[in-house]
């Protein structure tokens, strides 16, 4: 399952799907790709991956730069809801099924979460420095995990334990990292982007669970988690007194706060639409190692674009949370990867059996004076 399908967010953790679908089109956006080769499908979504994504990041990061902007992340939050609603609204539309399969209750619940972790998410933007806000992003495992084992009553493995230790270190690591080389460190924005993995992990069980008695199209979970979430997003900004406020400092400011929401609202929107397509065509194996690289390049683009203190502890904490990333992966599909290992090394060792036979059919003169027919044999096998 995708947690981050509803949050317009860099996707952490993916499906176990088939890596193809014969019956099915292949879309890039709306866009039918069929067609084309496998490996050029490949490309053009992966392409699609990283200009959507880098540029929601940079336009982020940019936004919360603007003097006086950083309070309002939750008005952000509202944008980006309302603009979801109406992007699900009209993708349903071009869907054959348009009847509700969830029923509302549910939805209730998951908006809260969906719209809790977007709005600690994009609140703690403005305290952190955004390379350690992606890194945080990256640990959604841990959440999921725990979640997993309080909310379902799931048991846990070494492997996943292990996974668990690696990113928590490589998190610790690199968060000291930036205590110590960054000016805008603020434990404030740790705590908001915590909460954000906390309510992240609690949405991923409750999906799941909620999955396993119903079936739902993307688009319709978008539309009403969406719908429901702009009303608690209102009385969020309600209740703290920030919806005037926001309001008035967007309207002085519109283009880069209107026009920067939409644009983020866009592009994480077709984001998600493209990774989804790429998990179902390819694989989470593969899908994970192209939102991998992408949050990485988000990183390299933010050091570019936005003058910040670097230190190469980074690199080796970020590795740290990498490896967890693929152990994790790993422990969710080991009988697959067991299996592409084993054919990997049965194809590496026939190629040596052929290139043997054919040494020994060059050269049988030169070769029979120096090795037995025992010899023989046994360089083969």
């Amino acid at each position: 399952m995708v947690n981050k399908d509803q949050k317009g967010q860099p996707i952490e953790t993916l499906p176990e799907v088939e890596t193809s679908v014969d019956h099915e089109p292949v879309k890039l956006i709306f866009l039918d790709i069929s067609v084309l080769p496998r490996s050029l499908q490949f490309v053009l979504l992966t392409s699609a991956i990283f200009a959507c994504f880098l540029v929601f990041s940079v336009i982020q990061e940019a936004m919360f730069r603007l003097d006086g902007f950083r309070p309002y992340g939750l008005f952000l939050t509202l944008i980006q809801s309302v603009s979801y609603t109406v992007f699900g609204l009209i993708e349903l539309q071009f869907k054959t099924e348009k009847a509700r399969t969830f029923p509302l209750k549910s939805y209730g619940l998951i908006a809260f979460l969906t719209i809790s972790t977007m709005g600690f998410s994009n609140a703690s933007v403005g305290y952190l420095n955004y390379p350690t806000h992606v890194v945080f992003k990256c640990c959604q495992p841990i959440p999921v995990l725990i979640g997993g084992i309080l909310i379902q009553g799931k048991s846990t493995n070494l492997i996943e334990i292990l996974a668990s230790l690696l990113i928590s270190l490589g998190l610790i690591f690199f968060t000291l990292a930036d205590s110590t080389v960054s000016p805008h460190f603020n434990l404030f924005g740790v705590s908001l982007v915590c909460c954000a993995l906390v309510a992240d992990g609690c949405l991923g069980n409750v999906q799941e669970i909620t999955f396993k008695k119903f079936k739902s199209q993307n688009c319709e979970m978008i539309l009403y988690s969406y719908s429901f979430g702009t009303v608690y997003v209102l009385v969020g900004l309600v209740l703290l007194g920030q919806l005037l406020p926001a309001i008035v400092f967007c309207n002085a400011h519109p283009y880069e706060t209107y026009g920067y929401a939409l644009l983020i609202s866009l592009t994480g929107y077709l984001g998600v639409n493209v990774v989804l397509t790429l998990v179902r065509q390819f694989g989470a194996l593969l899908t994970i190692t192209v939102t991998t690289c992408r949050k990485a390049v988000t990183m390299i683009f933010s050091f570019l674009f936005f003058s910040k203190p670097f230190t190469y502890r980074y690199v080796w904490s970020g590795l740290l949370i990498v490896l967890g990333i693929y152990l994790n992966l790993y422990n969710k599909n080991r009988e697959k990867i067991n299996s592409g290992l084993s054919e990997c090394l049965r194809r590496i060792r026939q190629k040596d059996v052929v290139r043997i036979q054919h040494v020994l059919e060059r050269a049988p003169n030169r070769l029979s004076t120096v090795l037995t027919t025992d010899d023989k044999s046994r360089l083969i096998k």
